[in-house]
């Protein structure tokens, strides 16, 4: 791999610049940069060893090399920065951006608008931000509407259009607004000092804007115009209203950058505050994803180039808690100790933490949806059903020698159990064990009400049990008309076969399948749900036929007895004056003698 370039190499200039690796297939896979383009491009093959598997397979894929000579180390990071991110190469820093944030647009235009924007677009319009917070622009837009009367239209506001007489004053100037500039009503110079003001809010220049309006105030007063003075009073109190919800840090800092970095391999979390006149004004975050052995000099120094090409910024003092591999030209580096920059820098690391939580939670919820939805795509395949099963319900009966016979209805919502949705069936028509007739009574209350409560059905209906108990459950989802809407199955216990309507040969799973583990989970939540309220049936039934054999002890009475306490063991254990409390002293002593004896 060295003699392949090695002419090359010896002939690179030892000046800073950036350094390009393309392969067989012409395609650029790696964008560096370096202070001396020698050294390090040579530093890739005058190794016998690298740091890790990447970096080798790197080297072996580099077909051809490129550089660009740069002035400075600073030309180099933003020339870098600029590359990786219109190239996209494979073995570069990956700049997690999956979101548009929202800029403020100073339009270059005549009488220029003012607005939000997820798009810059390089026209000579000025863009203050990104903002991560959609509150905050909006906020700052009707800062700037309550103070000054700014155009919302996008009329092309040429003197000629004007002079000409093309354009009629619209609602916004009946409103007040707007002055109307499209009618001459507002000169050009007038309307530029409002935009100046809002530009000098932006850079977080607050105090000019604050001066400037008290001085009209002094001028307009002394002149007796008292309304236009009052005009002028009510925007400064907006203005104090604005700078009391900034955060206050020291009034010495007129212009400063601070920058943060959290890591959490392979990603690394950036955050940066920009502070003027003691006041933040921005916050902002992006997410970096390490490929090769990239150190953490290296990450934010480029997360401070790629921060620094987005918001403009032009602080000469940046606060980080290292120096980053690379200079910025004009700028210099300070790493504090204490004092007020070590709690910004605190303040930042914070910040860039809560960013790293964030998108942690963010991407678990992703990649668990993504299950799901491989799941349910699954079950869907499997069970030929028109619809992803992202609702499923299970029906199974219980009944002790044809004693409480009773019935379970669990819910599955995206493969999980809704406990806050099973449901309990008391038998009401059926005489007896009779399996099948029970299931064909709940499956018919359950989605009769379903249907007059106009709730969601379905997707798919498991009956835990064979032919028979399906074909009942099958009859009575028949006579409510639903057939078409939802599928049902039924699943024997023994060989865990899946039964159809209309299909006498089931369908047998792999063991091993997702389907099979998602419909045996439901059957088995349904079976130990349905066990559950059956047990509990049983012992108030036997604690209440206990109960009917004492002497005047009447059904109420039991009733309020059971409620409480549950079982005979519990209503043992219980105090003769708690007993007074709930049923009276006379029952007390009855219920009392009755255990004793």
């Amino acid at each position: 791999m060295q003699n392949k370039f090695q002419n090359y190499l010896a002939n690179l200039p030892i000046s800073p610049g950036v350094y390009i690796f393309s392969n067989i297939k012409n395609e650029i896979i790696y964008v560096g940069k370096a202070k001396n383009l020698r050294k390090r491009v040579s530093s890739y093959f005058n190794k016998n060893r690298y740091e890790n598997a990447k970096l080798r397979t790197l080297v072996s894929r580099v077909n051809s090399i490129d550089h660009i000579i740069v002035n400075s180390e600073s030309d180099a990071l933003l020339l870098e920065n600029n590359l990786i991110k219109k190239h996209k190469p494979k073995y570069n820093i990956l700049l997690k951006d999956d979101k548009t944030y929202p800029w403020i647009c100073v339009k270059n235009e005549e009488f220029p608008r003012v607005f939000s924007t997820r798009k810059v677009v390089q026209d000579g319009s000025r863009y203050f931000g990104p903002y991560t917070s959609g509150l905050l622009v909006k906020t700052l837009l009707e800062l700037f509407r309550s103070m000054y009367p700014l155009r919302t239209c996008n009329l092309k506001l040429t003197q000629e259009n004007i002079s000409k007489g093309k354009f009629k004053p619209c609602l916004e100037f009946q409103l007040g607004n707007c002055l109307a500039p499209c009618v001459a009503n507002q000169n050009e110079i007038d309307y530029q000092k409002s935009i100046d003001s809002v530009v000098n809010i932006l850079k977080g220049n607050v105090n000019a804007v604050h001066g400037e309006l008290k001085k009209q105030m002094f001028m307009t007063s002394k002149l007796f115009k008292f309304e236009e003075a009052q005009e002028y009073k009510n925007k400064i109190d907006i203005i104090e209203r604005f700078q009391s919800k900034t955060t206050i840090v020291n009034q010495g800092y007129k212009d400063l950058d601070v920058y943060s970095i959290y890591s959490k391999p392979p990603f690394h979390y950036v955050n940066y505050l920009k502070i003027v006149n003691g006041s933040i004004i921005q916050s902002h975050n992006i997410e970096l994803k390490k490929v090769l052995n990239e150190t953490q000099e290296e990450m934010l120094g480029f997360a401070i180039a790629e921060i620094k090409n987005r918001t403009g910024s032009s602080a000469r003092e940046i606060v980080t808690q290292f120096i980053p591999e690379f200079k910025i030209e004009g700028c210099r580096y300070h790493v504090p100790n204490r004092g007020d920059k070590l709690k910004l820098l605190d303040l930042s690391l914070r910040n860039a933490k809560a960013f790293a939580l964030e998108r942690n939670t963010n991407n678990e919820r992703n990649r668990t949806h993504i299950i799901v939805e491989r799941l349910l795509s699954t079950i869907k395949t499997d069970l030929n059903l028109t619809e992803f099963p992202s609702h499923i319900e299970c029906f199974d009966n219980s009944n002790l020698q044809g004693t409480n016979p009773v019935a379970a209805c669990v819910v599955f919502r995206n493969a999980r159990p809704s406990k806050n949705e099973y449901r309990h069936f008391n038998i009401k028509t059926v005489d007896g064990p009779n399996d099948f007739a029970s299931m064909y009574e709940v499956v018919k209350r359950r989605y009769k009400r379903l249907i007059s409560e106009n709730l969601s059905l379905p997707q798919l209906i498991v009956i835990d049990g064979g032919k028979g108990q399906l074909n009942y459950a099958y009859t009575a989802i028949k006579e409510l008309q639903i057939e078409q809407k939802v599928k049902i199955i039924g699943i024997a216990k023994k060989l865990e076969e899946i039964f159809t309507p209309n299909d006498t040969v089931p369908l047998y799973l792999d063991k091993n399948s997702e389907t099979l583990k998602v419909i045996q989970h439901i059957r088995n939540e349904a079976h130990r749900f349905g066990i559950k309220h059956h047990r509990n049936r049983r012992i108030k039934s036997v604690t209440k036929s206990k109960l009917e054999e004492i002497a005047g002890v009447g059904h109420k009475t039991i009733e309020k007895l059971l409620k409480k306490y549950k079982t005979t063991e519990a209503l043992k254990d219980a105090s003769l004056s708690e007993l007074k409390e709930l049923v009276g002293d006379a029952r007390a002593r009855l219920i009392v003698r009755y255990f004793q004896g």
